[in-house]
Formats: structure tokens, C-alpha cells, sequence
């Protein structure tokens, strides 16, 4: 069995819906990175990769993984078949367990690091404000982290 509709039509909208959601995830992942500076107000993440070549290229790194794993995932993912254009290209099921996974995320990785911090004195975490470069790869890491969750997100089936 297979689907009635012409194949340049499932490919169309396939190609629409990985745009869509690349989008989608693209403005998740500023908006990861406005909350990441919200809840460690002692790490000024977009001003200090700002300051150095090297960071500002790790965070571009960490920026085209997660759209990668954006990308692959929205392919790879489970369709509706049979189901009308709209539902084909956003699944609102599909966007709700984005954006939980993206909150929990999130929460969950900032609560982690914050215990992590106290149970290791001696490896001050706040240092990285030092340095552009560590700021970089710190915010490269997040990235990633985020963009591990979303795919997850967008090939669990429902």
C-alpha cells in the first residue's frame, strides 16, 4: 500500500515541513539561548562569544549541529499519512512535545549544572566567564544538548 498522491507532491511537502520545523527549532534555539542567559545571570552568553572569533565559530558550529539533528530528525520522523496538507506539515502533537522537551530540557540541564556546581567546589563553573572561548564552548555544548532533545523529540513516535 503506499500513499495516492503524486510523488512530487509527498516530496514538496516533505521539503516544506523540514523547512517549517527548522525554523521552528532555529527560534527555539535563540530562545534557549535568552533563557540560558536569564538563568545563569553571572555568564553573559551572547556578549562575551561576541568578543572572539573562536567562540563565535563554535557557537556557529553548535548552531548548524543542531539544526543537523533538526533536519535529520524532521526526515527521519514519523508522518501522518493520508492525513490533509495542514496536518501533514505541523502535527500539533508533534510541536507541543517539541516545545515540552525544550522547557524540561532546558529547566532540567540548568538545575543539573547548578547541583553539579555545588558538588564540585573546586571546579569554580562561574570561571568561564574569563574567557570568550570557554563561553563559546559552553554555549556550543547547549546547542548540542538542545538539538539531542528536539531530534528525540521529533522521531519519538506518538
Amino acid at each position: 500500500m503506499g500513499t495516492s498522491s503524486a510523488f512530487y507532491v509527498v516530496v514538496l511537502l516533505w521539503i516544506a515541513r523540514t523547512v517549517i520545523l527548522a525554523f521552528i527549532c532555529a527560534l527555539l534555539a535563540w530562545l534557549g539561548i535568552r533563557v540560558l542567559d536569564a538563568l545563569t545571570p553571572h555568564i553573559h552568553e551572547r556578549e562575551r562569544i561576541g568578543e572572539n572569533p573562536i567562540s563565535v565559530g563554535l557557537f556557529i558550529a553548535g548552531f548548524i549541529i543542531l539544526i543537523g539533528l533538526v533536519i535529520h530528525g524532521a526526515v527521519t520522523g514519523p508522518v501522518m499519512v493520508g492525513a490533509g496538507v495542514l496536518a501533514s506539515l505541523i502535527d500539533p502533537r508533534r510541536l507541543g512535545l517539541i516545545a515540552i522537551s525544550f522547557f524540561v530540557s532546558l529547566l532540567l540541564g540548568v538545575v543539573l549544572l547548578r547541583i553539579m556546581d555545588k558538588l564540585t567546589p573546586k571546579i569554580p563553573f562561574v570561571s568561564i566567564e574569563q574567557n570568550p572561548v570557554a563561553v563559546g564552548i559552553y554555549v556550543f555544548g547547549y546547542l548540542v544538548f538542545l538539538g539531542l532533545i528536539i531530534h528525540g523529540a521529533l522521531i519519538m513516535p506518538l
